[in-house]
């Protein structure tokens, strides 16, 4: 039994008021031709059923086709994977409301590979949606888009000083405060180093999640010595090495936090040191690895942000710029979980 009725047409209104589909399809769109008296048939009609005309159909029937492109990263990061599967559920959709999606893969670690990649989209799309790096050369290019009449919006990780019309993702400040609060938390007061490994600190998420951190941790855990923060490129391989310089060179290392992607490398140092259980490790997103670390015991805690929520939140918001609809600002705004052992959904 379908609990939502059907959304009336026009076809309905020209039953109910008893005239043809033309009729009410003038009456409609305002054109000359009708009398006074059928008019207002029609107009009651239309209000009596509540009839609201469906965008996507409109949008059809007016030839009118919107396109918009996805830049994400290359790579193996896994939540980038995640974030790409569920981009192309998003894609599915904008065909349904009669708009056209590519995604696009771009080593976004290279701002001018970037940049060009950003600058080839003019002229061809509508809208845009980039993992942003912040660096010149990108923000000259998301400038670019945006005064070639391209809506632009940052996915992931920001560019706030670029012209782009919205961010879709978490408050990372916020998230990095949160992972301090956990490691500060989880120590219980013992003295020790923090080692951390960031993917890049051009990624403006990655810069904001570890000044958070610091400001949690300078603050409220003065027992604990952040290290400088490290860079792995979201590459497990070289995250493996550089948690293994840690662990080597620091034994009053007391947490890793991961600021980036590359979890599999840095348990897999913290498990070949034998100090997998004795070391705190907080990291970002749910992915089938990390749950797994989580279930074992290797890794603490796990802040996570919505990769469905932040793929369907920016094709809603690309299409309702293209189409001056509004838009649900509480509906876009992305969580911060947090995932122990015990909650793992």
């Amino acid at each position: 039994m379908n609990d939502h009725p059907r959304r009336p047409t026009l076809v309905d209104v020209a039953e109910h008021a008893q005239v043809s589909l033309a009729t009410v399809d003038r009456v409609f769109n305002r054109r000359p031709g009708v009398s006074a008296k059928t008019v207002e048939r029609v107009e009651l009609a239309l209000v009596k059923l509540g009839y609201r005309p469906d965008p996507a159909a409109v949008r059809l029937a007016r030839g009118i086709r919107f396109n918009f492109c996805f830049v994400l990263p290359t790579g193996t990061n896994t939540f980038m994977s995640m974030l790409a599967a569920q981009v192309d559920r998003s894609l599915d959709w904008l065909g349904d409301q009669s708009a056209f999606g590519d995604m696009l893969r771009v080593d976004v670690f290279d701002p001018i590979v970037l940049a060009d990649a950003l600058r080839g989209l003019i002229g061809r799309y509508h809208g845009v949606a980039v993992v942003a790096l912040d660096h010149p050369a990108v923000r000259d290019a998301i400038n670019a888009l945006v005064e070639n009449g391209v809506y632009v919006v940052t996915l992931v990780s920001d560019m706030p000083g670029s012209k782009r019309h919205r961010f879709i993702g978490i408050d990372n400040s916020a998230a990095g405060r949160t992972a301090g609060t956990l490691i500060g938390r989880f120590a219980g007061g013992r003295k020790g180093k923090l080692g951390l490994i960031a993917g890049s600190l051009s990624l403006r998420d990655h810069a904001e999640r570890l000044f958070g951190f610091q400001q949690v941790i300078g603050a409220d855990y003065r027992n604990l010595a952040p290290l400088p923060a490290l860079e792995g490129n979201d590459n497990a391989v070289r995250c493996k090495a550089l948690a293994a310089g840690l662990l080597a060179d620091h034994r009053d290392l007391a947490a890793i936090y991961s600021i980036g992607a590359g979890n599999r490398g840095i348990v897999e140092a913290l498990e070949e040191s034998g100090r997998a259980r004795d070391i705190i490790f907080v990291a970002h997103e749910l992915t089938e690895f990390s749950r797994r670390f989580l279930l074992q015991g290797s890794m603490d805690a796990v802040i996570n942000q919505d990769a469905g929520h932040e793929a369907r939140s920016a094709a809603r918001v690309l299409l309702a710029y293209a189409t001056g609809q509004p838009m649900i600002d509480d509906q876009e705004r992305i969580r911060i979980d947090i995932f122990l052992r015990d909650n793992l959904p």
